[in-house]
């Protein structure tokens, strides 16, 4: 089973933001981010898990700190 893990934060809300992923499908791992100069910390949060299904295939476990995902 494929395992992400996301986070998502802004610097004021809304203010720039940013985004992270780690995916962890057995031995492999790769990171994703992304962000944006005027955005809210519930969009980067949903954008981290959204690009994280986008870049996998089949079943996941994703885990995120935020309750509003």
């Amino acid at each position: 089973m494929i395992q992400i893990f996301t986070d998502g934060a802004c610097a004021g809300n809304p203010g720039p933001g940013g985004w992270g992923v780690l995916i962890v499908d057995g031995e492999q791992r790769i990171e994703l981010c992304g962000g944006e100069s005027d955005t809210t910390n519930n969009r980067m949060e949903l954008n981290a898990a959204i690009e994280a299904l986008r870049a996998t295939s089949g079943p996941v476990n994703l885990y995120t700190d935020s309750q509003y995902v």
